[in-house]
């Protein structure tokens, strides 16, 4: 008969290590950002333009991350590094971005539509570059007039917008309360809900890292057999991930799916594109989260009544 008394001490250590854990894993985060240089949202304003003027005045989120990641050169060390671990797989470079355009936006400089794409205004087009601390003390002034707050300068805003809100939700429910078998069935419910047919769940051990198999259709003419792999993670997926999982649907499958809660490294997103081999497309947790948006499976969008009077429709009386 086991010692009943022992127990709760044995509960509370492992409550305690489980905590010391969590301590230990923020503070390594915390020495590695600061032991690498990352950009600050100010200093990637002009990257930022510059990607949009070589994209054709406008872009997605995605086109205008890997272009200005192109144009700065950052590192792999950088660009895999998280915004905050414990609440969403959003990286850093791409959290400054999303600042990035926040700032040029209120400056009037881009404009972005409601599908998320963002373009040049004409006011942009006619700059070449901008002087980011103008930029700065701007959106700074513009901010106190509509909502008085005092704020250092210097200090890199870290409000969450609506849209970032939900997505970290999402995040934290879809990597630490959804089990792996959840989540394999969530990406087999969205590609039939997208079109996909005899849509099956696999999953075996040592296949690859295949977890399952579908057919796309295409206007209800062409078709395709698709292998997926679904990966529920917060890092950053790396290029050797992207080449097993293409080792492992050669002569099986006419194209590759990898969906992911994290997100990809470029080394990744150039494997997946590489000339001469099967081609694998890469779906993000940006994107996936878009996409339960989209197909409205788990994510509802609730629509405000705003009521105003017409003054000039009683003047035609």
């Amino acid at each position: 008969m086991p010692f009943l008394g022992l127990m709760p001490c044995t509960k509370r250590r492992r409550k305690a290590q489980t905590g010391r854990e969590r301590g230990v894993s923020r503070i390594i985060w915390v020495y590695i950002m600061n032991k690498i240089t990352l950009p600050t949202y100010d200093e990637l304003l002009n990257p930022l333009l510059q990607a949009l003027r070589m994209l054709g005045g406008s872009g997605s989120i995605e086109e205008i991350y890997a272009k200005t990641v192109e144009i700065t050169g950052l590192s792999e060390d950088v660009l895999i590094q998280l915004h905050n671990p414990e609440k969403s797989s959003q990286t850093e470079v791409g959290y400054r971005l999303a600042w990035s355009r926040t700032y040029l936006k209120k400056y009037g400089l881009l404009e972005n539509s409601s599908r998320g794409v963002w373009s040049l205004t004409e006011r942009a087009k006619r700059l070449e570059t901008v002087d980011q601390s103008e930029v700065v003390r701007f959106v700074h002034a513009l901010d106190k007039q509509e909502a008085p707050k005092k704020r250092p300068a210097d200090e890199t805003p870290r409000e969450l917008s609506e849209e970032e809100q939900w997505k970290d939700k999402l995040s934290t429910i879809l990597t630490k309360k959804l089990d792996p078998a959840g989540f394999e069935r969530l990406v087999q419910r969205i590609l039939r809900e997208s079109g996909f047919i005899h849509v099956e769940v696999t999953g075996r051990v040592g296949d690859g890292g295949i977890d399952g198999k579908g057919i796309a259709r295409i206007h209800g003419f062409m078709s395709f057999h698709v292998l997926f792999q679904c990966k529920r993670y917060k890092g950053s997926v790396a290029a050797g991930e992207i080449r097993d999982f293409r080792g492992a649907m050669v002569g099986r499958a006419d194209k590759g799916l990898f969906i992911t809660t994290g997100s990809f490294t470029p080394a990744a997103v150039k494997e997946a594109t590489r000339d001469g081999a099967p081609p694998i497309d890469l779906v993000d947790g940006n994107e996936l989260a878009d996409k339960l948006k989209a197909l409205s499976l788990g994510v509802k969008t609730e629509l405000v009544e705003r009521i105003s009077v017409e003054e000039t429709w009683f003047d035609s009386l």
